[in-house]
């Protein structure tokens, strides 16, 4: 079948994208869903920092490739071997898949599956098939997703089936926005009862984070990023208080787990130091490969802290998304209020300026 979908023709074109457009509006051909995968039309697609640290060039990926990862939608034809996910179903897709066979899987979240890893960096999905071409040239799946699009065949093990009634914009969010930084807090953070949360960076994994720390009701939760209106927005998502690294630092504020999720060398190291004695450091931000931080050691073993880094929310995102879609629907975790902007397709480009430019949280390309 043919689609519609955002393929990225070239890494590390200079800014603005609207001019120098990386990334074309193309007509794609979808071959059918083969073993073990699904046909699924696309409802809302989440544009994220991920994405955009492809087109930058700082997430290198085969080319051409249709972006997009945090997607949702409605399953419309199963291939065979797919037993457990009906047509029909509301699904979110899951940007690594999970073979559920090696050690890695073994792992209970802590370590992201060793053959989805590799299907990932080769554009594959799950099992090394491509379904995605165009004028009999190969285009390139990007975290076995490709949700930026009319229509996705993914992996089922990149599929998890949600309520009926969880909002597609919702669903998108939840596949990796609330998944990444909602589970740097409960699963890689663990926080216990009363211990404060500092969460460094707002875009949409970093307010995620906030939205998930404030619905465990715990302790006190604190919002730190440069921009102002950023500050202002996690003051009303419920942030106990909100600071620029500089008044975090001179008020010498630490907390019991700090969680960042700006993907900054500087940002890494502004939530190092803001980490209370016995506290831990979660990074999830993922910046340049050559990007280095400088710590002291010394405070990391006389304050017995600890420092983890956090991939797909350290769960199991089966698990998770659900018990984030159950929150949601108990009014505990106001999803939505991530959306800054709704968008189509064709402001793929565009899209990507306003969040280089740190103007957007959660911008949503819907399809219906």
């Amino acid at each position: 079948m043919m689609i519609t979908g955002a393929v990225l023709e070239e890494m590390g074109r200079p800014g603005p994208f609207a001019e120098s457009t990386p990334i074309s509006v193309s007509e794609v051909e979808l071959a059918p869903p083969g073993e073990g995968e699904v046909l699924i039309r696309v409802r809302a697609a989440g544009v994220c920092h991920s994405d955009l640290s492809v087109v930058e060039g700082n997430r290198p990926r085969p080319l051409p490739i249709l972006l997009g990862h945090e997607s949702s939608g409605i399953v419309e034809e199963v291939g065979p071997g797919v037993e457990d996910i009906p047509v029909g179903a509301n699904v979110a897709m899951i940007f690594m898949p999970h073979c559920g066979e090696c050690k890695h899987c073994a792992a209970g979240g802590k370590l992201p599956c060793i053959r989805g890893t590799e299907s990932n960096g080769a554009g594959e999905l799950l099992g090394g098939s491509r379904r995605l071409s165009r004028n009999g040239e190969n285009i390139h799946h990007h975290q076995g997703v490709s949700g930026f699009a009319t229509h996705a065949v993914v992996s089922a093990k990149s599929v998890v089936v949600i309520d009926d009634d969880i909002p597609a914009e919702v669903a998108a969010a939840l596949s990796c926005a609330v998944l990444t930084g909602g589970g740097a807090v409960k699963n890689a953070g663990n926080p216990q009862p009363g211990d404060s949360i500092v969460v460094v960076g707002l875009g949409g994994v970093g307010m995620a984070a906030l939205l998930v720390a404030k619905s465990l009701q715990l302790g006190e939760v604190i919002a730190v990023d440069a921009n102002d209106s950023k500050l202002e927005q996690a003051r009303q998502l419920g942030a106990d208080a909100a600071y620029t690294p500089e008044d975090l630092q001179n008020q010498g504020i630490k907390a019991d787990l700090v969680v960042e999720a700006a993907g900054h060398p500087r940002a890494f190291e502004t939530a190092v130091e803001a980490t209370a004695p016995g506290g831990t450091t979660v990074t999830v931000g993922l910046p340049h490969p050559d990007a280095r931080s400088s710590i002291a050691p010394t405070g990391i073993t006389q304050e017995a802290r600890t420092i983890k880094g956090s991939y797909l929310g350290s769960g199991v995102p089966f698990d998770d998304i659900r018990e984030y879609a159950q929150l949601w629907k108990q009014g505990r975790l106001p999803v939505e209020q991530l959306i800054s902007g709704r968008i189509g397709l064709e402001e793929i480009n565009q899209a990507m300026d306003r969040l280089a430019a740190g103007e957007a949280v959660r911008q949503i390309i819907t399809f219906d």
